[in-house]
């Protein structure tokens, strides 16, 4: 008899719906929705906007309940937040009153993650060398750029050693080129620190460079479309996006998502010539 270690997926969408009462009746925001996240997958969520993606990782992240099936963490049901979930949202979510340094420290104050003095300042120092912003440590997010605070929120979220690390379109408000390296960036950190990612964002380009699965929704209500393995193997670098793979890639995501957002304008359409 075979004996298998699996331990299987360290998080798992179980027939997950979510409605709520509007003002014009009930809104369905996801519906049955049924995948695993295995420990080191990079996840990639796209689809049209207002779809739901977001929603799906409020739920793993604990911010919101499903009122249908049930979102679990190592096999457990996520009942709230918890320190094995780190999340980085669009708008940096960084503490503007507090220094690069202090913003950094923050989380290891806390009960959940109390850190003794002397290892805090090592952490602090290993997060300010490996994102670039040693230069920085004393300096109010004010003074730096738009990429510096994203790397600022990645060195917070990271240095409380988070399982899991739950990304709302992290990079979405970056100009192209400071997108790009943040990219780079994010990769040799993976590849560093090693972890399991959930990443929202509308770019196609964006999810196949960086994620090892596809996750593509429906317009609203959130459906499963279809779940894409990326054949791309780490560690990469943007050599990978010249691949004829990877264009064709691009092209049928394209369409996917394209197929999604005609489909949302014509719900629209349909909703406005019925009022």
């Amino acid at each position: 008899m075979s004996v298998t270690n699996d331990p299987g997926p360290l998080a798992r969408f179980e027939h997950v719906s979510l409605s709520f009462d509007t003002p014009k009746g009930m809104l369905n925001v996801v519906d049955d929705v049924t995948y695993d996240i295995r420990e080191n997958d990079f996840i990639a969520i796209i689809g049209p906007s207002g779809c739901g993606k977001t929603t799906m990782m409020s739920m793993l992240a604990g911010f919101q309940k499903p009122s249908g099936g049930q979102v679990l963490y190592n096999g457990q049901p996520v009942r709230g937040p918890g320190p094995e979930r780190g999340v980085i949202f669009q708008e940096y979510g960084v503490f503007p009153w507090l220094t690069v340094r202090q913003n950094i420290e923050f989380g290891l104050k806390l009960s959940a993650n109390h850190t003794p003095v002397s290892e805090r300042r090592d952490i602090c120092e290993h997060y300010l060398s490996l994102m670039g912003l040693s230069d920085f440590a004393n300096a109010f997010p004010k003074h730096l750029s738009g990429g510096m605070r994203q790397r600022l929120a990645i060195a917070r979220a990271y240095a409380v050693k988070p399982q899991f690390l739950l990304m709302d379109e992290p990079f979405g408000a970056l100009d192209a080129q400071t997108r790009s390296n943040m990219q780079n960036l994010l990769l040799q950190v993976l590849a560093t620190e090693g972890k399991t990612v959930m990443l929202i964002t509308h770019s196609v380009d964006e999810a196949i460079y960086l994620a090892s699965r596809i996750v593509v929704v429906t317009a609203r209500p959130a459906r499963i479309k279809q779940i894409i393995d990326i054949p791309f193997g780490y560690p990469r670098d943007e050599s990978v996006q010249e691949k004829p793979e990877f264009g064709e890639l691009r092209s049928h995501i394209r369409e996917l998502v394209m197929s999604e957002y005609r489909a949302q304008q014509a719900q629209t359409r349909a909703v406005s010539f019925s009022e």
